[in-house]
């Protein structure tokens, strides 16, 4: 007796052992490696070079289901246990990369906050790589003698002082494009500007380093983008609506080529809201995140890189490892 052929169990049959198939292929342990591999990041619309590329290629990017740990342009947001340290400083002692750090510590903030900023910096900021602190001040005989480790060094240079922190605040934006351009290029290779009311507390390495890198602000990166304080002043250069982040002005960096620019536009943007008669909400922060709007970065910092301990203790802050100092507006910003 002749069965009659019918075709949608026939079909439904070969659904199911397709499904089977690619279930078993998924589960075996080869495919599951090669499924958790980093997912290589996209190009930068700044270009990015061929030692970040090759880098942050080794990133695991899906090691932290916890956490964001790259942007909707490809850009690897840095949390501790999705990158290899050694791999990161190997390949930076490799290609000879040099860092300068700037640092600002003018009036009353030099007393309270630089010693304490270079002995820690000493204990975890690019350990292993030639460093070259840029000490802005208006009292350089008061600069702490500090014992420097191998491949450092320091140099002092003499800025204004300003009645108002706002004003200091601002006008370092220039002194950083014009110090990269006279002094800072011809001896490192990289650069990180860093506010000085800071202590290290942990690691503040190689991974770090990038084209153009930006700081998550510890305050903002758990809230809606509704939450964000851009300025949202028409009249100023740094008007902002939307963006995709936002990002703290006390640390940041790139290769001197990327800041100089980045310290350049800002500045220009704080001299026409000058002449305007406008002052930005956050002031050189509020230029900085306009900036990074239009020039997205390649490389995010986690608040890892700078938390407040007020805030507390939290889950995805498995390593803090730069700190905000106390603060004590009272005696520092007489005039706020």
């Amino acid at each position: 007796m002749r069965i009659p052929f019918d075709m949608n169990q026939y079909l439904l049959r070969w659904v199911l052992c397709i499904l089977m198939l690619l279930f078993i292929i998924y589960c075996t342990p080869s495919t599951v490696s090669i499924l958790k591999r980093p997912t290589p990041m996209k190009a930068h619309s700044r270009g990015r070079n061929l030692l970040d590329y090759s880098t942050d290629i080794t990133l695991d990017l899906w090691y932290r289901t916890d956490v964001q740990t790259h942007t909707s342009w490809g850009a690897p947001i840095m949390w501790e246990g999705i990158f290899q340290a050694d791999l990161y400083d190997q390949t930076h002692r490799t290609n000879r990369s040099s860092v300068a750090l700037t640092v600002f510590a003018v009036g009353r903030y030099l007393d309270a906050y630089l010693g304490a900023f270079l002995n820690s910096s000493e204990r975890h900021f690019m350990v292993g790589l030639p460093v070259r602190y840029y000490i802005f001040t208006d009292l350089p005989e008061k600069v702490p003698d500090l014992q420097l480790g191998p491949q450092r060094s320091l140099e002092i240079i003499r800025v204004e002082g300003h009645s108002r922190w706002q004003d200091i605040s601002m006008a370092r934006m220039k002194t950083i494009a014009d110090t990269i351009e006279s002094v800072i290029r011809h001896s490192s290779t990289h650069v990180f500007c860093m506010d000085v009311d800071q202590v290290f507390t942990a690691r503040f390495g190689s991974e770090a380093l990038g084209d153009l890198v930006a700081l998550l602000h510890a305050y903002y990166y758990n809230l809606p983008k509704g939450r964000y304080t851009y300025d949202r002043n028409p009249q100023s250069s740094a008007f902002m609506v939307t963006g995709d982040f936002y990002y703290h002005a006390a640390v940041f960096g790139g290769s001197c080529a990327s800041v100089k620019a980045l310290a350049e536009v800002c500045y220009q943007g704080i001299l026409r809201d000058m002449e305007n008669g406008v002052e930005a909400l956050w002031h050189d922060e509020s230029h900085l995140n306009k900036y990074f709007w239009l020039h997205r970065p390649s490389k995010v910092l986690s608040p890892e890189y700078c938390w407040d301990p007020v805030i507390g203790q939290k889950s995805d802050i498995r390593v803090a490892r730069l700190l905000w100092a106390p603060k004590n507006y009272k005696e520092l910003r007489p005039n706020v």
